[in-house]
Parts: C-alpha cells; structure tokens; sequence
C-alpha cells in the first residue's frame, strides 16, 4: 500500500462516527465524579456554556409519559416543537425488525449464512445472518473504502458515496467463514443485512424502511434521510449508499416514545428482537463502572441482565442518543441530543442514569 494511501486509511478510521457501542467519550478527569452525578447533572455539564444544545428526555414510567427538553447549562425549555435528531445506530434495530418480520414471513432463516442471499464468491465462507444480527460474524467495524477520503477533507458524512457495488465487491474478498467470533460492533455487518433484506423483498431498503416505519409502525416523523429538520449540521446520504442500514434515521422524541412502546408491549413487529440470541459480556471497565452492561445480545438490542432492560444507543457526527426499556416493569428512557458523541457526557451515560433513578422508583 502507498504511503499517501496508508495516511488517509488513518485519518478516516479516526473520524468514522456511526456510534459503536462500546464506546464512551467524555473528559477523562470527570471519570471519578459520574458515579454520584444525577441524570439532571450530567446534562447540566454537557450542556455548560453551549447555547446550541437542545437535549431531550422522554421518560415512560407505567401509564405515565413526561418529555423535558433542556438547552445551554441544562436549562428547561418551554416549547411546543419536537426536534427533529439523527439517531444514529438506533435506525440498527429497525434494520433488526425487519429481518424479524422476513422471518416470520419464511424469507430469512437466522440460520442461513449470508450467501444464500447474496451473489457472493462460492469458495469463501460467511457468516450466518444471526451473526451480523448480534456483532459476532468476525466481521470488522467498517473496511476503507475510497469516498471516505474525499468525505473527511470536505467535511461530509464518513460513508456517503460508498456504494452497495463496494460493499458486494468487499464481502466478495472477505473470507471469515462462519466461526465463533466475539463481539465486534460492526456497521459493515448491519449494510450486509441491509443487502440481505433488498434481495429478499426486491425493493430497496430505503423504500423497505421507510414504509415499514409509516406503515407498520405508525411512526410519521421517522424515516431514512430526513433532513430537513429544525437543527443543525443533518448528515448527507446519497440515494443507495450502502450504510444506511446502519445509521441513517432522523426521528423525534414523540415517535422514539412511540417506538419504545411497541417494543415494551409484546407488539407483533418485534417477536424476538429483544429475546437474547448471544451471551457477549462486552462492557467495557468504563461502563461497568456506572453500572452500563452489555450481556447479552438479542436482534440488535443490547441485554443488561443484571438490572433486566435493553438498551441500544446511536451517535453520528453532531447528534447523539439513548433508548432503553425495562418491558416487565412498563419503564423506558430516551435521550435525543444534539451534541456530538464526544462531547463531555455522552447520552449513554445521561440516559442509563435515568434508567436508574425511575427504577428506583418504580413503575
């Protein structure tokens, strides 16, 4: 590989967003101090002195729904508009529903590796579709591909422009096989899903989602590429980009409420995303020191099973997010942010702290 070649290779793979997990980004010298901050003072710090943020909370404590929207130095803000966010990853566990329904439909079997689906180079071996559902296919986060140069020096969104011509050409020269892999956060692996899902209903997955959401879901402010929304600094998609099943839903906090909802009450669309598939222990030091666990894996869903609720969360360049739901005891929290993933106390924190408190209190 060419030295010039080796050095955008570099810069990209430190700027790629798209939230993987496991990730936990704020400054380091506040790491001891967390632990005995409230939900409220986590925003409060992050918000301090930015007069752009608008972070808001949804909180679903049994019968009762509350949303407080908070803006520089964790301010409460009165108003009537709901932000429309990027959510990042959340958009992976829509990408899992619709797997779940092509399998209530007979069209996929967790089973099945992907090649059964996908045109792909008969002497490799892949993974199985459950494997990309849970991040153990060996696959990695992302592979470089050439628009990702271009996107860094103009400022753009990491992916836009990497075709499904580019994924199909580097699943052709991936040779991972079907073994047993552990827990890598893959973003590769959920656009391979989304390859997947294109096969088996003939449609394309915007197209597959975005009526799945309107449709299926009720879900009216959510879909694929929204981006003309209230706030700043939207990603670009390019029309069939290969990694929007990974990443690319705009949504608002009446709808995630929505959403957390329909998963909480047994609804038909969701059968067994939140079902643990995989043991995966894959907290990091990090989360484990504020009670954060990843331990097991259903269609997408993170599983603690140590306080008994999914999670997932989602960040892109300038916004980020939480969603978790405790289904037995009717609780779920969202936090939708417009502050980058990076940014001091990032929503995973803020949003699994509130997770703890309205658990505290109960239902």
């Amino acid at each position: 590989m060419k030295k010039s070649k080796k050095k955008a290779v570099a810069i990209t793979a430190g700027v790629l967003a798209l939230a993987a997990v496991g990730a936990v980004a704020f400054m380091k010298s506040k790491l001891d101090k967390i632990p005995e901050m409230t939900a409220l003072d986590t925003i409060k710090y992050t918000t301090k002195d930015r007069a752009d943020a608008v972070v808001t909370v949804g909180l679903i404590q049994g019968s009762q729904m509350t949303v407080k929207v908070y803006g520089q130095n964790g301010e409460e803000l009165v108003t009537d508009t709901n932000h429309i966010y990027e959510v990042g990853s959340l958009t992976k566990t829509m990408t899992a529903a619709l797997v779940n329904r092509a399998c209530s439909e007979g069209l996929i079997d967790l089973n099945d590796t992907v090649d059964k689906y996908l045109k792909l180079t008969p002497s490799n071996s892949y993974p199985t579709i459950e494997k990309l559902l849970t991040h153990t296919s060996g696959f990695r986060g992302y592979y470089f591909e050439k628009p990702m140069i271009s996107n860094h020096l103009n400022g753009r969104n990491d992916f836009y422009g990497v075709s499904k011509d580019m994924l199909l050409n580097r699943l052709n020269k991936l040779n991972t096989g079907n073994g047993e892999y552990g827990f890598k956060y893959s973003n590769f692996g959920y656009a391979t899903l989304g390859l997947v899902l294109e096969s088996v209903y003939g449609k394309d997955y915007t197209t597959l989602l975005n009526d799945f959401i309107s449709g299926d879901l009720g879900l009216g402010h959510t879909g694929i590429s929204k981006t003309k929304g209230d706030l700043d600094n939207y990603w670009d998609w390019a029309d069939g980009d290969a990694y929007i099943p990974a990443g690319a839903v705009t949504s608002d906090i009446e709808d995630m409420m929505r959403y957390a909802q329909l998963l909480m009450n047994d609804d038909e669309h969701f059968g067994r995303c939140r079902e643990k598939l995989k043991m995966i222990n894959a907290s990091s030091g990090m989360y484990k020191s504020m009670d954060i666990n990843m331990d097991s894996i259903g269609m997408g869903w993170m599983i603690d099973e140590k306080n008994g609720y999914c999670w997932h969360n989602g960040g892109t360049g300038d916004y980020n997010c939480y969603l978790a739901f405790d289904a037995e005891n009717q609780l779920a929290v969202v936090v939708l942010s417009n502050l980058p993933p990076a940014y001091r106390i990032p929503a995973t924190v803020t949003g699994a702290k509130y997770m703890q408190e309205i658990s505290r209190h109960g239902g």
